[in-house]
């Protein structure tokens, strides 16, 4: 039968079946971050030239090749270690990002379960997200130890916690009314409603706030660096490098936390695409 009716035509024998589905994603991928790339290549390009032409003797804004160039001179510098910062800084944040989103969503299980529990934990959770992360770095490193790393990862582990809390008490408690009322009269347990409905509606939530986690992570383990600890970290090498007006080096600090934010988040990206392939966030649809 042809096309036309309705029907689709198989394809001729050795010809192997193409998924539009599957064809169009690879399209729909480029189009979604070549916007980003061409912007951000545009921005460097400028950058350099705007910098190139002020011929300033010492530029605390150094060029984009002069930044990469103290990149790969001071990789594995003793008294700049930045790839080694990179890492310890890096493993500050992964360890509070663990911390704070498992306890976040430890405490959204408790807060959707009783209202009691959310009653008691919701205004303790934004309280606690309202004090000031320069207030609580000091009192981290008295607690933890100036040199634990710990202690930074703790700090990493209070701006994570907020977001993974609210969105995932949110999603485990807006589920959809008739999915409940269907799975209790068929005499559902409270365990089987939580695994089958509030956690698969819970899920893009859990990921919307991971990504924004992912983030702040960095953020605060490296905010809580500035405070003492171990040398070799990022936000100690910024105020050493800033202090021996050496900008480059400061700058290649930044694009290196820059450079773990984004892998960070594309990394969940990824994982949210394999997870929840079914959500409209990741079809492109919403």
């Amino acid at each position: 039968m042809s096309a036309s009716s309705g029907v689709a035509v198989p394809p001729p024998s050795g010809e192997p079946v193409r998924d539009p589905v599957s064809m169009r994603r690879p399209t729909r991928v480029v189009a979604e971050y070549l916007p980003a790339v061409l912007v951000a290549i545009a921005g460097l390009v400028l950058w350099e030239v705007v910098v190139r032409s002020a011929n300033a003797r010492v530029n605390i804004l150094p060029a984009p090749t002069s930044i990469a160039a103290a990149l790969g001179a001071y990789w594995n510098d003793t008294h700049f270690p930045v790839s080694k910062a990179a890492l310890n800084t890096l493993t500050e944040a992964i360890g509070g990002f663990l911390i704070g989103t498992g306890a976040g969503v430890v405490v959204a299980l408790v807060a959707s379960r009783w209202g009691v529990a959310r009653g008691l934990l919701l205004p303790i959770a934004v309280a606690a997200n309202a004090i000031p992360i320069i207030a609580l770095s000091p009192l981290f490193n008295a607690w933890f130890g100036l040199t634990n790393p710990l202690s930074k990862m703790m700090m990493a582990a209070v701006l994570s916690f907020f977001p993974v809390m609210a969105n995932v008490t949110r999603g485990l408690s807006g589920a959809d009314p008739g999915a409940l009322e269907l799975m209790r009269s068929y005499a559902a347990s409270e365990g089987t409603i939580l695994r089958k409905v509030r956690i698969p509606n819970a899920l893009p939530y859990l990921f919307t706030a991971l990504k924004l986690a992912s983030t702040l992570s960095l953020i605060g383990a490296i905010v809580a660096e500035y405070f003492g600890g171990q040398t070799a970290v990022l936000g100690q090498l910024v105020i050493t490098s800033i202090s021996a007006l050496r900008f480059d080096i400061t700058w290649a600090c930044i694009t290196l936390a820059a450079g773990a934010g984004i892998v960070f988040y594309l990394l969940l990206a990824l994982v949210e695409r394999l997870v929840i392939p079914w959500h409209s966030s990741v079809r492109g649809e919403g």
